[in-house]
């Protein structure tokens, strides 16, 4: 799609940006620039005072590849876009508690296999049409659609699409083809937006504070206030979304006052950007950065292999060293703010002479890899991938780093690689499984598909007693923490920045910038 809503001046500077390097940087740290610094200065999380005006944000990543399809994000803009102009039925707040948005409740029948949705009243598209029933049963089969399955397909599986029903203009009836007790939590994903029952992907129509404009992949997105949203509009009235695959360059859009705010801030740029007169905003999320080992293919094939693998990490060292601090360790389990999170499954630690043990008897001693990695994945992404070769040679591993750009990382290889890197949001543990570590799922990097683990969380959907589900969830995570295909080595802070006159930024467990919820964005303070 070609880009209308740029002004020349515009573009021109994004390049003059993207090409300057680490020069900018260099300045500001020899204390030749004014930054970020401007009147009125606000911390973050003061209520926003400031309406009009445009604000730009500076998202990691970004490539040809680009979407505007609420139903199939891939990366960091593809995300920020979906938050602003859609919403979902339900959502989660800043604690990572689930929340109804669009819905107004949902209740299941005794048996768990049929919802009632309510809907609330008066909620307009940007279009002008009122949302109802038809246009959430038109969104639940698109993004079930067999001819053409979303990022959410695997996850509403469970549904029984073909048999949604419109009870009135604000009730539907939900049929399951068995009982699935966190139905609200799996709503409540980025990848299950609402949308109009005649939606079309090259005029996107939403229910979110901000409308469509116009939109260039690898480059841009441009959004104007939605002044009919149904909650309190934005402050701001346009709002524009810039990719930046650099992470310097980003820092220097910042400096130059080319963005208003950016997401992944890199650690070492923490005092200088402090220093400038920005602001740094720091959330403590459940977001993780994963090795990911195919467990279909060569030798990762062998869990022997894969255990190895896990134990030559030496996790405190990837916090202090990779994350500078701003971060914690992990346990190679994912979603650490679910209830059913196991915390009895002992802290796995660095064990070479095991590693090498473990090796040898599967018939991979000196084993030889390469180990995929990018900058578009997210800060600390590539750094963590050099810091694992590093740890490997200890245990007799030759890890070979190969850095690629954003668009070839996520290009026809991804979800293929043997030994790579990827990023994940804070999900609950259920969710994210239905995402990334069931056959089917739309993210199984590592091809995982172990039957006792999928009897394990097949009970566990269906089972509303919340003791007896953790504890079936507790077990599953017990067998992807000894055999899975990921090294989750630990949970990194979430590091954004942002000029001093913006303000309405809160720390999160989700998304970076407050979840990407730029509603609450003022600038100009």
């Amino acid at each position: 799609m070609t880009e209308h809503g740029n002004r020349p001046t515009d573009t021109i500077r994004r390049r003059t940006v993207l090409r300057s390097g680490g020069g900018l940087l260099a300045a500001a740290a020899a204390g030749l620039l004014s930054g970020c610094s401007g009147s009125g200065g606000d911390s973050s999380g003061a209520k926003p005072v400031n309406k009009g005006g445009l604000l730009r944000i500076g998202c990691t990543g970004g490539s040809a590849k680009d979407t505007l399809d609420p139903h199939n994000p891939v990366i960091w803009p593809d995300h920020a876009r979906a938050v602003n102009l859609f919403e979902r039925l339900f959502v989660h707040d800043e604690r990572y508690r689930v929340k109804p948005l669009l819905a107004e409740s949902m209740e299941p029948s005794k048996d768990g296999t049929i919802w009632t949705l309510r809907l609330r009243s008066g909620v307009e598209f940007h279009n002008g049409k009122t949302l109802d029933a038809d246009d959430v049963i038109a969104s639940l089969r698109r993004i079930a659609d067999p001819k053409a399955p979303t990022a959410g397909a695997t996850s509403l599986s469970v549904v029984d699409v073909a048999d949604l029903k419109r009870l009135d203009s604000l009730t539907v009836r939900i049929p399951l083809k068995a009982p699935y007790a966190l139905l609200e939590d799996l709503l409540a994903q980025t990848v299950m937006a609402i949308v109009p029952a005649d939606f079309d992907l090259r005029k996107p129509v939403g229910t979110g504070p901000f409308v469509y404009k116009s939109f260039t992949p690898g480059d841009q997105s441009v959004f104007t206030r939605f002044d009919g949203y149904w909650r309190r509009p934005a402050y701001v009235d346009q709002l524009h979304i810039i990719d930046f695959p650099d992470d310097t360059a980003r820092v220097n859009a910042l400096l130059r006052h080319e963005i208003d705010a950016m997401d992944n801030l890199p650690l070492e740029q923490i005092k200088l950007v402090e220093a400038q007169g920005c602001k740094v905003l720091i959330s403590e999320p459940g977001a993780w950065t994963p090795l990911t080992m195919r467990v279909n293919a060569g030798p990762f094939a062998d869990d022997r292999v894969r255990q190895a693998m896990r134990l030559i990490v030496d996790r405190p060292q990837m916090v202090r060293q990779v994350l500078r601090g701003q971060g914690r360790i992990g346990n190679d389990l994912y979603s650490p703010f679910d209830p059913a999170y196991n915390h009895d499954l002992p802290q796995r630690v660095q064990d070479l002479g095991k590693a090498k043990f473990l090796l040898k008897a599967a018939g991979y001693e000196g084993l030889n890899v390469e180990l995929v990695t990018s900058n578009g994945i997210g800060i600390g992404a590539v750094e963590t991938a050099q810091l694992f070769a590093q740890q490997a040679r200890g245990a007799g591993v030759t890890v070979r780093v190969r850095k690629t750009d954003s668009g070839n990382f996520y290009g026809d290889k991804y979800l293929r690689w043997p030994f790579a890197m990827d990023y994940w949001f804070t999900r609950n543990y259920l969710a994210q499984v239905e995402q990334g570590s069931m056959k089917g799922a739309p993210y199984n990097e590592t091809h995982w598909n172990d039957p006792e683990f999928v009897s394990l969380i097949n009970q566990a959907r269906g089972q509303f007693d919340e003791g007896k589900r953790n504890e079936l969830l507790k077990a599953a995570q017990k067998i992807e923490h000894e055999r899975g295909g990921y090294i989750v080595w630990g949970f990194k802070n979430q590091v954004d920045a942002y000029a001093a006159g913006v303000s309405g930024l809160v720390p999160t467990r989700s998304h970076p910038l407050s979840d990407y919820r730029f509603r609450d964005f003022s600038v100009g303070g």
